[in-house]
């Protein structure tokens, strides 16, 4: 099965009609670059001439070598970071802030560890003005479709990690995001939770209709949940390559690994991102770090 590789340097122009309903894209990264000072007083480019375009309704990942920018891309469509030069778009306006309809789950979690699971998953849309007890039930809801209406009246320190990530996307669900932005948000679990929670988020995101950008380190991951994988250059980050997965949905995790247009899709892409994680190990051992 073949794969399509669009160049780095000039990808391909995205259409100007999004899959769903005619409406333009969900997130525009226009030949962005952003600089920011080091503590030392030092000009560093995390991201020089970046373009990424990601569909309504699209599941797109980002994969690259460690510190080359990955993060960064999330943090300028949230609007915590603004580029030096070039545009950013979301829903078809510039980002000028922090947007309503963006959700945003970390590596980390998020959970207020003096809150129950319930009062943690109601608190995003009482902070958006939901009557209490609409709030409630609504949280309620969403605990309920993460497997966890047991456990509504416990704390984060009495969860699993497990278990914590599965409120962390109820907590972020439950506000209907049209756009989903992830930083490696399973790179802590085991395997076997790794597995069942990657297969949880695909039944969410296809319910959900958001679109998706999802940074990780785990190829196999980005093959296995995207709709397209980008690959990163070595810092500072632009686009090395796209690759489009035209693996059937709905997609069960271990399944689809086993499938040899999956092997395949891994080992090609792993051949174009292989030669910038070489390049950016010989910087690190060239600056002694």
């Amino acid at each position: 099965m073949s794969l399509q590789t669009l160049d780095a340097t000039r990808p391909a122009p995205a259409p100007n009609v999004a899959p769903t309903g005619g409406l333009g894209p969900a997130i525009e990264l226009d030949n962005v670059t952003r600089r920011f000072l080091t503590p030392d007083g030092k000009s560093m480019t995390a991201l020089k001439d970046f373009t990424m375009t990601v569909d309504r309704g699209e599941f797109a990942c980002v994969v690259g070598p460690t510190g080359c920018g990955k993060s960064t891309t999330l943090n300028l469509v949230t609007g915590l970071a603004r580029p030096s030069a070039g545009e950013v778009r979301v829903m078809g306006g510039p980002v000028t802030g922090i947007h309503k309809d963006v959700g945003f789950v970390f590596q980390a979690d998020a959970l207020f560890p003096w809150r129950s699971v319930l009062d943690n998953v109601a608190a995003g849309p009482l902070f958006r003005g939901v009557a209490k007890e609409k709030a409630y039930a609504k949280a309620s809801d969403w605990i309920a479709r993460v497997g966890l209406s047991r456990f509504e009246k416990h704390y984060p320190h009495q969860l699993s990690g497990g278990m914590r990530k599965r409120v962390a996307l109820a907590q972020t669900f439950i506000n209907e995001p049209k756009i989903l932005l992830m930083d490696e948000p399973f790179s802590a679990l085991d395997v076997q939770t790794r597995t069942n929670m990657q297969d949880e988020l695909l039944d969410l995101w296809s319910d959900s209709g958001a679109s998706v950008v999802f940074v990780t380190h785990d190829l196999e991951e980005a093959v296995a949940l995207a709709d397209k994988v980008y690959v990163l250059t070595a810092g500072p980050a632009t686009v090395k390559s796209i690759y489009h997965i035209d693996l059937p949905r709905p997609r069960v995790m271990t399944e689809i690994r086993y499938d040899p247009a999956f092997v395949e899709k891994c080992r090609v892409i792993w051949g174009d991102l292989r030669e910038e994680v070489q390049i950016g190990q010989r910087r690190a051992l060239d600056s002694g770090h």
